[in-house]
C-alpha cells in the first residue's frame, strides 16, 4: 500500500511539473509558432489548471471542503478533452478538479471556472458571460471581445506567445481574490474592462 502511495504521489509531482514546465517555456520565450493548436491548447489547459490555484474563491462556493473544483468548458470541445485527460488525478487545496462539458443554453450554475471558447457565436458568449456574472466564477475566453462582455481573464497570443490579461473590477464582481504572483505574470491587467 505503501509503494501504491508513493508512485501516486510520483505521479501527481510529475503532472503538476509538466504543467508548470509548459506554461514557464511558453511565458520565457517559448514561441507557439504556426500551426501549433495543440501546443496553444496544452497550454491553455496547464494555465487552467494552474489558475485554480492562484485564486481565492468567497467563503460558500464549495459545499464541503472536499467538494470538486468545477471547470466548465463552452465552444471548445477539443480543449475539454485535454483538460480531462491532463487533470486526471489532480487537486488544488484539497479539490479535485473536474470537467464539465457545457452544451448549448446550458447555464455556468455550480462552477468554480468557465472557459468560454472563441468558437462561440457573439450571442452565446454575452449570454454566457452574463449568466456568469455576479457569480464567484472565474471566466476565463479566448475570444477578443471577451473582457468587454466581462470576463475576468482573456487568453492572447503576443509575438506567437500564449498570454493572458485580467480585468480586476471584473474579478471584483465575481467576489474572487487573484493572487500578487498571477497578476505579476500577467501580460496585462486591467482595472475596467476594455
Amino acid at each position: 500500500m505503501a509503494f501504491l502511495n508513493s508512485v501516486r504521489f510520483l505521479a501527481a509531482r510529475l503532472h503538476r511539473d509538466r504543467c508548470l514546465l509548459l506554461i514557464l517555456a511558453v511565458a520565457h520565450g517559448f514561441a507557439l509558432g504556426q500551426g501549433s493548436v495543440a501546443l496553444e491548447r496544452q497550454v491553455k489547459a496547464a494555465y487552467l489548471c494552474k489558475f485554480a490555484g492562484f485564486v481565492e474563491w468567497p467563503e460558500g462556493s464549495f459545499a464541503r471542503p472536499d467538494s470538486p473544483l468545477l471547470i466548465g468548458v463552452a465552444g471548445a470541445e477539443a480543449l475539454a478533452a485535454e483538460l480531462e485527460q491532463s487533470m486526471a488525478g489532480h487537486a488544488v487545496n484539497g479539490h479535485a478538479l473536474q470537467v464539465r462539458r457545457l452544451k448549448k443554453g446550458e447555464t455556468p450554475a455550480g462552477l468554480h471556472i468557465l472557459f468560454a471558447g472563441a468558437a462561440l457565436e457573439r450571442n452565446e458568449l454575452q449570454d454566457l458571460l452574463a449568466a456568469a456574472r455576479g457569480q464567484a466564477i472565474l471566466t476565463i475566453s479566448d475570444a477578443e471581445e471577451a473582457q468587454a462582455l466581462g470576463s475576468v481573464i482573456r487568453f492572447l497570443v503576443v509575438d506567437d506567445r500564449l498570454r493572458f490579461e485580467v480585468a480586476l473590477k471584473a474579478a471584483g464582481l465575481s467576489r474572487l481574490r487573484i493572487s500578487a504572483r498571477m497578476l505579476a505574470a500577467a501580460y496585462k491587467v486591467r482595472q475596467v474592462n476594455s
